[in-house]
């Protein structure tokens, strides 16, 4: 039985098309992590900030040193997030530039390794930020009886 070669082709595509495809759906779920975790340093800020007014004086020092330390959490979480989003969007990219070189015949291989390198280097600094608030959360944390 003789196949097109055009549906060969893009069956082709499609196939290199599910190994991005995969890969959005793990940057999906670090995303979904990545704003909960955002969520919770803004709803305790958000709490500390309301209890402000009702802090003893010797309760600002510390509730100052905590919003400070959520203020720099927010901006690694918010970092991580915006990393991770363009390096979806990237893979995106390479998916869609994959179906426009197969459907209009055109080189963009190298375009499509452009892109994928990006997004591996957008997706580490996305982790390497989200590493960085969760690190940055565990070792500012105190456990315990308020001194």
């Amino acid at each position: 039985m003789p196949t097109d070669p055009i549906i060969t082709g893009i069956a082709h595509v499609i196939q290199l098309a599910v190994a991005p495809v995969f890969l959005l759906t793990g940057v999906g779920a670090l995303l979904s992590v990545m704003t909960n975790r955002l969520a919770r340093v803004i709803d305790r800020a958000r709490v500390l900030e309301a209890q402000f007014a009702n802090f003893n004086e010797a309760a600002v020092p510390a509730a100052i040193a905590e919003l400070s330390v959520l203020a720099k959490r927010a901006r690694l979480a918010s970092w991580a997030i915006n990393f991770c989003t363009f390096a979806a969007l990237l893979v995106c990219s390479v998916v869609a530039t994959l179906f426009i070189d197969a459907f209009l015949g055109t080189n963009l291989k190298w375009l499509v390794g452009a892109l994928f390198v990006t997004a591996m280097v957008a997706l580490i600094g996305g982790l390497v930020s989200f590493l960085r608030e969760v690190y940055f959360a565990t070792h500012t944390l105190r456990i315990g009886p308020p001194q």
